[in-house]
């Protein structure tokens, strides 16, 4: 009996030997957008900044390398939980992706991921990421942790972000206690010289988000959000940007005053804080755009050089 024609192998037939293909290519596509779009909650470039604060001040808590699985459970926990704190904020903060041309093709605004789904799997994030703190890092470390997500959803997100110019300031602790975070997930303690290292994150977070904001336009300002470059314009926030640039790097240069570094460290950090600064100085000169995402780019380079830096004075 002749085999009919359109189940060949090669067969040509429309919507018949090649449909399951052309089905099942669909299918993966759609499951590679979905992972994408749950990875997109985690806001991974902030992460990848958050954990590179962390890891160097393990370095120099333990005198040296601390150990694979202590920086690994460190890590993958800080990163779970931060990554939770993340997907929520996009969840409250969904309005204001949709009306941002940045952020306005995020899952949430678009529709892909509903709210609901976000939350729930926030929540999974939270979860498994304090147990992993708690039981790889100790108490002290899962309890900072637990304390950089309340504050990044409760103070920044809920209260501060809609509501004042200087919301970024106060809340930008959130993202500043990685140091302390990995210096306690080594010895138990949070001791003067994580908190030097955390105050050099405070103070350099305003320039990142204002050069941000200054180089977005009137993104924010569209969205409502009292940013302070919207509230009292570019000149004013690049003014205020030179001022914290200066005192970020006046005070990575206190760090060998409590025991972290030494002359190297000193002349290395005070190149790179003239290049933070000379870069801050230029936004201030020129406030546009351009010279604000230089500015952006510039903060995110100094911070993680200044943190590899940090990490290397354990084995000077």
């Amino acid at each position: 009996m002749a085999t009919p024609l359109n189940t060949h192998v090669g067969s040509t037939t429309p919507g018949v030997a090649r449909a399951p293909t052309v089905a099942r290519a669909s299918s993966v596509s759609d499951v590679r957008r979905t992972v994408r779009d749950y990875l997109a909650l985690t806001k991974p470039r902030i992460v990848e900044l958050l954990l590179i604060t962390t890891v160097p001040a393990m370095i120099v808590a333990a005198g040296g390398w601390p150990g694979a699985w202590l920086v690994l459970g460190t890590v993958v926990g800080g990163a779970l939980v931060s990554s939770s704190a993340h997907a929520t904020n996009m969840v409250i903060d969904r309005d204001i992706d949709g009306a941002m041309h940045r952020t306005e093709d995020r899952p949430l605004p678009t529709g892909r991921i509903r709210p609901r789904a976000a939350l729930v799997f926030a929540t999974v994030l939270l979860i498994v990421g304090s147990v992993t703190m708690l039981t790889a890092a100790g108490p002290v470390a899962a309890l900072l942790t637990l304390t950089a997500w309340l504050w990044y959803v409760g103070i920044y997100t809920l209260w501060l972000k809609r509501r004042s110019s200087q919301n970024i300031v106060i809340g930008g602790v959130a993202g500043a206690l990685p140091p302390m975070i990995g210096w306690a997930a080594v010895t138990g303690q949070v001791p003067l010289a994580a908190v030097v290292l955390t105050t050099v994150v405070v103070l350099w977070t305003p320039i990142h988000f204002w050069s941000l904001a200054v180089g977005t336009g009137q993104d924010y300002g569209r969205a409502g959000i009292p940013m302070l470059p919207t509230v009292r314009g570019p000149k004013v926030a690049a003014r205020h940007a030179l001022g914290y640039a200066i005192a970020t790097a006046s005070s990575s240069l206190l760090l060998p005053l409590v025991g972290v570094g030494g002359v190297g460290y000193l002349a290395l950090a005070s190149a790179l804080g003239a290049l933070l600064v000379l870069r801050a100085a230029r936004l201030l000169s020129s406030p546009t755009p351009s010279t604000a995402w230089k500015s952006f780019h510039t903060s995110n380079l100094y911070l993680a050089l200044l943190f590899v830096l940090i990490g290397t004075t354990a084995w000077w």
